[in-house]
Formats: C-alpha cells, sequence, structure tokens
C-alpha cells in the first residue's frame, strides 16, 4: 500500500498543513476517563468502545496533539468502522485542563508510555482474554513509542505490534530542521499554544523556570533548554534531543513494529531518515506526504489512507 498524493496537492508543506487545518473530519463520539499517574497527578483517557473479541489500538498523540487532532479522529473513525477499540490517552496538559504536577511531557518519554501501556493492557486481558492490542503513536507520540519499545525490548511483547507514524526518530536533526525558513510557522504553532501553558504552570509552581527566558524562546532549542530539558531530567537541549530520538534503539526493538516516514516531511528531513533497525522493524518511507499528511482523493481531499495503511500492518496480526 505506496502512498501517492493528488496532483492538486504538491510539496510537503500543503501536504502537511491541509490535512492538518482544512480537510473535512469524521466525526467519532469517544468516551473519557480519567486516571491517577503514579506521581499523583491525573492524565485524561478517551475511549472508542468496539465489538466484544475484536481489537484494540491505542494511540499516542502528537506535540500539542489531543483526541481532536485531525489523524485521531481519522484513525477513530476507522476502527469504529471495523468494530474495533480504540483509546487516546492524553499527554499531561493536553486534555484541555492543565495538569498538576511540576512537569509536561516530552519526546523520550517512555516511562509515561509504560504505565499507560500496561495498565490499559491489563483492563483490556480482563474484558477480552484473546483480542490483539495493538498501539501507535504520531509524531512526538510516535518516538516516546519506539524508546519505550526499544528499551522494553521483550517485555514489550504486551503489544502484539507497533506503528509509529512522522516520528521525528533524529531530534536534533529535526530541531534544525523547523528552526529556520518556512519551518518557522510550525514552531511558531507549537509556541504559541506552549507558552501560555507554561505560564499557568509557572502560576502553580513559581519560580519552576525562567519566565523570562521562557517567553523570549523563538524556536524549540530555546525552550527545550528553559523548559522541556530541565523539567524532566536533562541536562540541556542537546542532551535531551540525543538521549530521547528513537533513531538509538530500533536495533533494540523485538515486537513487530512499522516506522512510517514521508521523505518530504518538514519536521525531519529524508535524508536523517535511519537506514538500519532489527529485523522486526519495517523502515517505510514514501517520497510524499509531509508530516502526518497523507491526503488522497480530489480536492478537497480525504484523510483514510493513514488510519487504512496502520490497520492493514496490524491486521496481519489478528
Amino acid at each position: 500500500m505506496t502512498y501517492q498524493a493528488p496532483a492538486w496537492l504538491p510539496g510537503g508543506h500543503l501536504q502537511t498543513i491541509l490535512p492538518a487545518l482544512w480537510m473535512p473530519r469524521p466525526a467519532v463520539a469517544l468516551r473519557r476517563e480519567r486516571w491517577q499517574t503514579p506521581d499523583q497527578d491525573f492524565i485524561d483517557v478517551d475511549f472508542l468502545d468496539g465489538q466484544p473479541g475484536k481489537p484494540c489500538v491505542v494511540l499516542f498523540h502528537g506535540l500539542e496533539g489531543s483526541s481532536q487532532s485531525h489523524y485521531a479522529q481519522a484513525l477513530m473513525h476507522a476502527l469504529q468502522q471495523r468494530g474495533w477499540s480504540g483509546v487516546i490517552p492524553h499527554f499531561r496538559g493536553c486534555s484541555g485542563e492543565l495538569n498538576q504536577a511540576p512537569r509536561f511531557y516530552h519526546s523520550g518519554d517512555s516511562a509515561e508510555i509504560n504505565w499507560i501501556l500496561r495498565r490499559l493492557h491489563q483492563q483490556w486481558r480482563t474484558q477480552h482474554t484473546t483480542a490483539r492490542f495493538f498501539a501507535a503513536g504520531v509524531s512526538l507520540g510516535g518516538n516516546a513509542l519506539l524508546r519505550w519499545t526499544g528499551e522494553s525490548q521483550h517485555q514489550a511483547s504486551l503489544a502484539d505490534a507497533v506503528c509509529a507514524v512522522s516520528a521525528p526518530l533524529d531530534l536534533a536533526q529535526g530541531g534544525a530542521a523547523l528552526s529556520g525558513g518556512l519551518n518557522m510557522l510550525y514552531t511558531r504553532m507549537f509556541l504559541k499554544t506552549l507558552k501560555p501553558k507554561c505560564l499557568q504552570k509557572l502560576r502553580q509552581f513559581p519560580g519552576l523556570f525562567d519566565q523570562k527566558r521562557m517567553l523570549a524562546a523563538q524556536n524549540l532549542y530555546e525552550f527545550d533548554n528553559v523548559v522541556t530539558a530541565p523539567l524532566h531530567g536533562y541536562r540541556d537541549t542537546d542532551d535531551y534531543w540525543h538521549r530521547a530520538s528513537a533513531r538509538w534503539i530500533l536495533n533494540d526493538i523485538r515486537i513487530p513494529a512499522l516506522v512510517l516516514n514521508a521523505r518530504n516531511d518538514p519536521f525531519l528531513p529524508g535524508q536523517h531518515l535511519p537506514r538500519q533497525a532489527a529485523q522486526c522493524v519495517t523502515l517505510d518511507y514514501p517520497q510524499h506526504g509531509g508530516h502526518v499528511g497523507f491526503a488522497t482523493g480530489a480536492f478537497p481531499g480525504k484523510l483514510d489512507w493513514l488510519p487504512q495503511k496502520i490497520l492493514g500492518y496490524f491486521e496481519q496480526f489478528v
């Protein structure tokens, strides 16, 4: 199932922006639960309840994403059509309400992925003893999922297979790509939502980080240096971007994994995509698709290719 971009949608930027902002989205009703975290914080988890005995797919969203993101709604719709179950755990502060702990979330958040998946898997197995259990991640969520998969090695087998879409596998190269030119559009979009959250966090925990430096950050490198890296146990941005990048653990993965990245993704140009991975990992790098785009069909386009790609991969293990 090879992706072919429609003729009316040329280039990585249009293939990224139009699906995210303007293409029609299917509406799917989800059920929400609030979970207490191991450190006494909370996350909100949205559920699509499928038919008994059919598989479940857990989706980890991207930076500042949620269950309302275009790719999340498209995947939940495809799951609903199959009668499968779906789960979208929100990273901290991404469900519409600021979390309570002095931390947020980040690209290497494998410990967060671990406790979420283990709780979901235990809950799923209690109700569905034999149905398959899969996990997917998009962008930041895809990188964090791959980190968990590689770090856990055989213990990741609680998932029958995983899929990462448009993951920033090399955070340093991705950060550099987002620090100049037209790509600054995406950086400004992220900072527009991250900075207000940080001001709220400083009201919860005065002095947690340097407000002036945070507000002055012009790119993700500067922002991560002030906020993300120190809040989550990294020395600085360079340390965070190196240690959290998924590319270094692709050879450690021991369960089936699909890594899907378009070569024209503005967030991680094709020349920086890893060429080697464990035998159970499929590296799929189509020429086009943008960042979590992969739109098809006549104008204004459809979002159904990516869900079909993800679920088509999982179906071979059902």
